[in-house]
């Protein structure tokens, strides 16, 4: 098996995610629901792990949607529900924010409404983007080279560490 640079550990990533789940809270403790807009598939699995999170810290109600775009070619982003998203709280949420590309198309199916908030999370921010996006919850801040890529490795619903590629 090839060396990998481990940035985040199993344990850490958790607690990167319990405190995701929080800031999420502090910021939308005026609401009452939340929608979770997880990005396929690792966003997904992250979306839901802060859903948990939530139901047990908060009165919010999140709804987990799914976001499904190649993230190679995003043209296309079809979500796994209609949902009107006017007037609603939505966190769009990914593994890794390495060019911005990805979480920028995801945005798409939400244009066609009026949310009262957009946000973002993710668990990893590369800090080289190609496109203009900011982060508003991160549970890891890395600078890298445009040539490295981060990866997270998962089994299934379980997050077993975060490198650099």
């Amino acid at each position: 098996m090839e060396s990998r640079n481990v940035i985040l550990t199993k344990d850490i990533i958790q607690k990167k995610i319990e405190r995701i789940a929080y800031e999420i809270y502090e910021h939308n403790s005026d609401g009452n629901e939340i929608i979770l807009a997880g990005i396929w598939d690792r966003g997904l699995v992250i979306a839901r792990k802060i859903a948990a999170i939530l139901q047990q810290i908060s009165p919010l109600k999140p709804h987990i949607i799914e976001l499904r775009l190649d993230k190679q070619h995003p043209g296309t982003v079809t979500v796994s529900e209609q949902v009107d998203f006017n007037g609603k709280v939505v966190v769009v949420i990914d593994d890794v924010a390495n060019s911005g590309r990805t979480m920028l198309y995801a945005l798409k199916p939400l244009l066609d409404f009026l949310p009262a908030k957009i946000q973002s999370a993710v668990l990893v921010d590369r800090k080289h983007k190609s496109f203009p996006l900011s982060v508003d919850f991160v549970g890891f801040s890395l600078a890298t080279t445009l040539q490295d890529t981060v990866m997270v490795d998962m089994e299934g619903e379980e997050i077993l560490s975060a490198y650099l590629q």
